[in-house]
């Protein structure tokens, strides 16, 4: 029997890497699957925007930084 999403406790650390892997687009099944099961979801999904704002910040910055 699975846990209920909402209970199931993954490391920071492996949220990170999992969007990670996400923004690449290469991940193994085997590692998909496991992220499946023991990941939040809603986790994921809060590292993957406050990682895609970050990114864009950054993509700001060095804009700034070149054309300054």
């Amino acid at each position: 029997m699975t846990e209920p999403l909402h209970q199931r406790k993954g490391s920071i650390v492996g949220t990170v890497k999992a969007v990670l892997w996400g923004f690449l687009g290469v991940r193994r099944n085997a590692d998909y699957q496991n992220d499946i099961a023991k990941l939040n979801p809603i986790h994921i999904m809060v590292v993957g925007v406050l990682m895609a704002l970050l990114f864009v910040l950054a993509l700001i910055l060095l804009v700034n930084w070149v054309v300054a």
